[in-house]
């Protein structure tokens, strides 16, 4: 069955992707919940016209993206946490603190996006992957410092 998509749906594709789903996935899951759309073929034809209308607004949001991510691959962000003598951390630092601090330095960025490679529970530099555009993602590092 081919089809569609809305919305971003994780491993499948993101919005607007033209996708084939198994039967069943798409008739009981994908259609119903409205995340994507069957693929007939006036649906094609429109799809593919509002795809033309996209392209120019597409590509200014590639060209941002890909400066943010050159910016944040440079800049280190400090977040503060409550921590012991020893260094370790009461609790463990998320992706929601890593998104503070990088709005609190300028860069609009949600906590859904940002991916922390490993658990961090102690004193010290980190990194995180933050996906800015589809497919456009960079490294972010991080310092964890006690508050």
């Amino acid at each position: 069955m081919e089809v569609i998509l809305k919305q971003d749906v994780k491993g499948l594709g993101y919005k607007d992707d033209k996708v084939t789903v198994a039967n069943g996935y798409g008739r009981n899951f994908l259609l119903p919940k409205g995340m994507a759309t069957l693929a007939t073929d006036s649906a094609k034809k429109m799809h593919a016209e509002v795809l033309k209308q996209r392209a120019f607004k597409e590509d200014k949001l590639r060209k941002e993206a890909t400066a943010n991510a050159e910016k944040l691959t440079t800049v280190t962000i400090k977040v503060g946490a409550k921590a012991g003598e020893s260094g370790k951390i009461f609790g463990s630092v998320t992706n929601i603190q890593v998104a503070e601090a990088l709005n609190n330095a300028g860069y609009n960025v949600e906590r859904k996006n940002i991916e922390i490679t490993n658990d961090v529970k102690q004193l010290g530099t980190y990194s995180a992957k933050v996906r800015l555009y589809k497919e456009i993602s960079a490294t972010v590092n991080f310092e964890v410092v006690a508050e």
